[in-house]
């Protein structure tokens, strides 16, 4: 058994989809789970959809939403046939009914709240399932579409809810697994859950690569594999520097440092689930199904490179905040990450300095509230269009003298915040925005000059 994941991307269109299609049938012997996300952007145009409604403008956001709803139909019926006539289309129907209803809602309302912003952005998998479903089943697959709000049962934290672990597992393990046995193919949406009560949430954006994560390590699968539309984890992101090299291999504690550190290519919570239960992690590209891609093992090979990848995050900001108060360090900084912890802001690097504290956090929280708070703790002041680079790689923890290499590199870069040691594995610094681009093309230079044919590319 195995469980394949599709992103958007690679379902984003109706030669997409069909390679998708090619891809199920090939690997129909090894018993597949099929987890997919939204189709293309859809996701982030419902997203759209639903501030311009929250902000007053319905009319343009029903215009937006008739939009969504011409791309699908009109996948639908190149994929699709007779769909006119298909119960494929009174679901798709019916689902457009209750995006509108949702849409009106929040026009009268004019507040979106987290709670309803997952309502309206689980639809685009709901759609995106149905098409995928129906387009396998007409190709002779014997697929059968599942909910995944049955069994993905999630806290109630609205836009970035964490999966209840034995509730989800053992949901998984009685709704999915007889179907798979039977000799079904389960399709099912990624990114989406729901609480205890029922009521919809989802596991933030990318989410569905967690979703893949949990279906394959609670059915105990062979492999699970993340199709998407790069040849696998990079040296470093190709859309910044175009000599970027796929990494073969890679251990769980390197890939999830790496998502962690920024890059894009996995959600955060991938990792963990697979981990626990050793099972391959494999990134493919379904434009390129024959390309090797990147495999995440317990044990991968480390290679004679020091360096596995350079990750970025941006935008970045950094906060300082000076205590009012000299007479309790201790007390000052406790204060500081409770606020941190209620906000849901987790900073990239922290370094400490007496009575005071610096931090580099993501410049896309809403950080307004946040602020306010700890205002009344001190003095805050930002700095805002900075990034993080980080390098990763397991070497690091064995090369002596890491980071004067590093930055002997960088002499004429404004280094503002430096973090080692906290992973023994990355070192991870703050830099102008602007610096991007040329940072990342010297240290790749710099490390991957000599490339280990045996882990790279």
């Amino acid at each position: 058994m195995i469980v394949m994941k599709f992103g958007g991307t690679s379902i984003e269109d109706i030669p997409s989809v069909k390679r998708v299609v090619e891809i199920i049938d090939s690997r129909l012997e090894q018993c597949p789970v099929v987890v997919n996300s939204a189709m293309g952007k859809t996701t982030r145009k419902l997203l759209d959809v639903a501030r311009l409604s929250a902000d007053g403008m319905e009319e343009k956001a029903f215009l937006r939403l008739d939009e969504i709803h011409e791309y699908h139909f009109d996948m639908a019926r190149g994929l699709i046939p007779d769909f006119e006539n298909s119960d494929s289309r009174t679901t798709l129907e019916r689902y457009f009914e209750g995006l509108h209803k949702l849409l009106e809602g929040l026009s009268i309302l004019l507040e979106l709240t987290p709670r309803g912003q997952d309502r309206i952005l689980s639809y685009g998998e709901l759609v995106a399932t149905t098409i995928i479903a129906s387009t396998l089943q007409s190709r002779g697959i014997n697929a059968r579409w599942l909910d995944a709000r049955d069994f993905i049962i999630t806290d109630e934290r609205f836009t970035r809810a964490r999966p209840v672990d034995d509730l989800t597992c053992r949901s998984i393990q009685e709704k999915v697994r007889p179907l798979v046995v039977s000799g079904h193919v389960p399709v099912i949406q990624g990114f989406i859950g729901s609480t205890r009560s029922g009521v919809t949430t989802t596991l933030g954006f990318e989410g569905s690569d967690f979703t893949a994560a949990l279906a394959g390590a609670a059915l105990d699968v062979s492999n699970i594999e993340i199709w998407k539309d790069v040849n696998g984890i990079m040296t470093a992101d190709p859309r910044i520097f175009a000599g970027a090299r796929t990494v073969r291999n890679i251990s769980f504690e390197e890939a999830s440092e790496l998502t962690l550190s920024g890059a894009k290519v996995l959600h955060p919570g991938t990792i963990e689930p697979a981990r626990r239960k050793d099972i391959p992690v494999n990134i493919y590209n379904s434009r390129q199904p024959d390309a090797g891609g990147t495999t995440i093992t317990a044990h991968a090979n480390k290679g004679t490179n020091i360096v596995k990848s350079i990750a970025y995050n941006m935008p970045v900001c950094i906060m300082n905040i000076v205590s009012n108060s000299h007479a309790d360090p201790s007390g000052f900084l406790r204060s500081v990450f409770d606020i941190l912890d209620r906000e849901g802001i987790v900073p990239y690097v922290v370094t400490t300095a007496g009575t005071g504290i610096a931090m580099a956090v993501s410049a896309s929280e809403d950080m307004e509230h946040a602020i306010e708070e700890l205002t009344r703790l001190g003095t805050v002041n930002i700095a805002g269009e900075k990034a993080t680079i980080s390098l990763v790689g397991e070497n690091i923890r064995t090369t002596r003298d890491f980071a004067p290499v590093v930055f002997q590199n960088l002499e004429d870069v404004n280094i503002y915040m430096v973090a080692q040691g906290a992973s023994p594995i990355s070192l991870t610094f703050v830099v102008d925005e602007s610096d991007i681009p040329s940072v990342i093309a010297r240290l790749h230079e710099a490390f991957f000059k000599d490339p280990d044919p045996d882990t790279l590319e």
